[in-house]
């Protein structure tokens, strides 16, 4: 037993080296290591206790820090440390160890390895028990509070510490199923406005649905107007409607479309008030935003907005289409004639437009 960590310290040095001649020995060391895993499993059965529990924890430590030491052979090591591990687990649910002293051991092993292994808990749910998992949350979080929040728009760095704190938290909040740690892990990156969707996505999954609408305002104010802008406010619109606040869900989109235009916020708007009689003059705002606004953006959404309500308009809203595409002619002039023709070719078994547009001398 005592002479399993020297087997393995001695086919690591050889590993590690950088000599070419070295390697063609690979197969036999790599045979001497996996004796060993073999060996520490015959001890499982033969020879539990506190001594092997420690003697494994050894040569956990020496092949991690193989795989952080070498390129060649990463990958076997890594597998084989995780396979090592197991039997770790495996020897401490045999032994009933001390589990503040486990979890310190755990932490420790990923935090100074961030490379390999993987720790699962539910492999040590019985050797930690209550006291060592709350030992191992409350150290954990105190770990990862301090890490700063990658704000929107930055790129995230992701160094082997902070990459190997956030591997321990994303393990203890699966393990747990702790929504609170889920959160506390989600929000440390901020870098774009799908993670605010994905913070808010949990929140309103979870029944915590005030939180999940102050995630999409807070997402909604840093993309402004673009990427997940659409899903953030598909997300508030649900939850609205699902809180029976349909005027909220409204104005979540009107404020939405004056910040960007965007014809498919139009059509939420729309689809929420059109059979009301809230919906004229509220088109009629979103109209007019556009044309104070002017900018190419705002031209075209107008532009796709006046088609939409060609195709759905009632007869009796026919002349406000009419003005609305002069309107557009003054906006537009140079490309008009070309948007106009379009309109027609679109519109060609539509004699009554075509005479009304043709009295307007459109």
């Amino acid at each position: 037993m005592d002479s399993l960590p020297a087997t393995v310290a001695s086919a690591l040095v050889e590993a590690d080296s950088e000599n070419p001649e070295s390697d063609s020995g690979w197969p036999g060391r790599w045979q001497a290591l996996t004796a060993v895993s073999v060996e520490l499993q015959s001890l499982l059965v033969t020879d539990p206790g506190p001594e092997l529990v420690a003697l494994i924890e050894q040569i956990v430590t020496q092949l991690a820090d193989g795989v952080a030491g070498t390129r060649r052979h990463r990958v076997e090591l890594a597998e084989l440390a995780h396979r090592v591990l197991a039997i770790h687990a495996r020897a401490c649910a045999q032994t009933e160890p001390d589990p503040i002293r486990l979890a310190d051991w755990l932490l420790d092993l990923q935090l100074q390895h961030p490379e390999a292994p993987d720790v699962s808990l539910s492999g040590y749910a019985d050797a930690l028990d209550d006291e060592g998992l709350q030992h191992y949350r409350a150290r954990a979080v105190e770990l990862f509070e301090p890490l700063p929040v990658i704000g929107f728009g930055e790129t995230g760095r992701y160094d082997r510490a902070r990459w190997a704190r956030l591997r321990v938290m994303e393990e203890l909040a699966e393990y747990t199923e702790d929504v609170d740690l889920q959160l506390l892990v989600l929000s440390k990156d901020l870098s774009s406005g799908w993670h605010y969707l994905q913070v808010a996505t949990v929140l309103r999954d979870n029944g915590r649905s005030d939180e999940a609408l102050e995630w999409v305002e807070r997402g909604l104010r840093a993309v402004g107007g673009r990427g997940a802008a659409l899903r953030l406010i598909d997300l508030a619109v649900e939850e609205h409607l699902r809180r029976g606040a349909p005027e909220r869900a409204v104005a979540v989109c009107r404020e939405a479309f004056f910040a960007r235009p965007n014809l498919d916020i139009y059509l939420k708007i729309r689809a929420l008030v059109v059979h009301t009689d809230e919906w004229p003059p509220l088109r009629a705002q979103l109209v007019n935003h556009l044309v104070q606004d002017g900018s190419r953006l705002a031209v075209e959404v107008y532009r796709r907005i006046v088609e939409v309500e060609l195709a759905r308009r009632g007869v009796e809203e026919q002349d406000l289409v009419v003005e609305w595409l002069e309107q557009l002619r003054g906006l537009q002039p140079d490309a008009f004639a070309d948007y106009l023709d379009h309109i027609k070719s679109r519109h060609v078994a539509d004699r009554q437009l075509l005479d009304e547009l043709s009295k307007r001398g459109l």
